[in-house]
């Protein structure tokens, strides 16, 4: 009996070990995120794994003008259509761009890119991201997070350009600096304002310059699931 109730023993504390054996690992792996990680997971992006469809509409308003371009993107296999509002709809295959259809792929990476900027972080592999730092927002004047993602000189249609993104301790990105070519002036400041929650992807709806005219936002977003 003496054998059997040690071998007892040794499998309670076997049972009860592993939990806190798991729950170390997974404060391990949370420490060893990096940031762009955690923004990206603070923006839903482990939800995107789940996404089907996405469906959007870029806007840009102004006084006196108002601009805009409806994508439909199917992001699993590669498939994109667009339309400016009118019976014109365009197709495209993303794998197969060619003259006919570039400069529509390059409306859909840029008008995509500002939609999931925090996720970009993540699938822009060959982007230099910086440290993370504090400093004073432009446009808020209050002291938030900052990163650099910078761009590699060759490839990709905008080569060489650099983005400020500045985020609160929640992650959440509220500002950010568009620098072309990686100058060191600003080539366009604008906010993340106006959050939604798509299935659980949180998307910045309005990005507003200083003087408030300018407002480049997003409607009509929806989200299918794969079943």
């Amino acid at each position: 009996m003496k054998p059997l109730y040690l071998s007892l023993i040794c499998l309670i504390l076997v049972f009860n070990c592993k939990p806190d054996k798991e729950n170390t690992m997974t404060k391990q792996e949370q420490k060893e995120l990096s940031t762009a990680k955690k923004i990206a997971n603070a923006h839903g992006f482990e939800n995107w794994q789940n996404v089907k469809q996405i469906n959007f509409t870029f806007n840009v308003d102004t006084e006196n003008s108002h601009s805009q371009r409806i994508w439909s993107w199917n992001p699993k296999d590669h498939k994109v259509i667009f339309s400016t509002g009118g019976d014109s709809i365009v197709a495209i295959d993303r794998l197969k761009v060619d003259s006919t259809t570039i400069d529509l792929d390059k409306g859909f990476i840029n008008d995509k890119y500002w939609l999931l900027v925090p996720f970009q972080l993540i699938w822009d592999t060959t982007a230099t991201i910086s440290e993370q730092t504090k400093t004073e927002a432009p446009i808020s004047k209050t002291e938030l997070n900052l990163i650099t993602i910078t761009y590699p000189n060759e490839g990709g249609y905008t080569p060489g350009d650099a983005y400020d993104i500045y985020f609160n301790d929640s992650y959440l990105i509220q500002e950010w600096i568009f620098r072309k070519g990686n100058s060191k002036e600003p080539s366009l400041t604008t906010t993340f304002e106006n959050y939604q929650d798509y299935k659980g992807i949180k998307i910045a709806t309005d990005h507003k310059m200083a003087d408030g005219i300018w407002n480049l936002n997003f409607t009509d977003i929806s989200i299918i699931l794969d079943e």
